[in-house]
């Protein structure tokens, strides 16, 4: 099998392996996958559109309403109308996410650290490098 389709197939298997492992360490706070992971991508975009948000995670209409449903519900998240357009919700964290996505951070870095050990800096630096061409592309087409 040629190297670019390995490569591929090694990606692939590496994500759903990770986020596997991720979810199974997170299944005591309660959250599913879909939701630690809103919470965490809401934590580094910060407020952000309805829209760009099922973006950012891929999920897309009533799927994504029934997790925004459910956060609200929990009080971790707010949808706020925008200031420029009325009919566009932005979604904000609140107080009460914070401990939650502190728990979630502080899981997940120490997966991340326990998964990168050993590897040296060049080595993550080529990897990361060839990796966010493949995801720069993908974003153009």
């Amino acid at each position: 099998m040629d190297l670019d389709i390995r490569f591929g197939l090694q990606v692939g298997q590496v994500s759903r392996k990770w986020r596997t492992c991720l979810n199974a360490r997170l299944k005591h706070t309660g959250l599913s996958e879909a939701r630690w992971i809103a919470l965490l991508r809401l934590s580094l975009l910060g407020p952000i559109a309805q829209g760009d948000l099922a973006d950012q995670i891929g999920i897309r209409g009533p799927t994504l309403v029934r997790l925004l449903d459910a956060l609200e519900r929990q009080g971790l998240i707010e949808r706020k109308s925008g200031a420029g357009d009325r009919r566009v919700k932005r979604i904000h964290l609140t107080r009460k996410a914070q401990p939650v996505l502190r728990r979630i951070t502080t899981i997940s870095d120490r997966l991340r650290a326990e998964l990168m050990a050993g590897i040296r800096p060049g080595d993550l630096e080529t990897a990361y490098r060839v990796l966010r061409t493949i995801g720069d592309r993908l974003e153009a087409k």
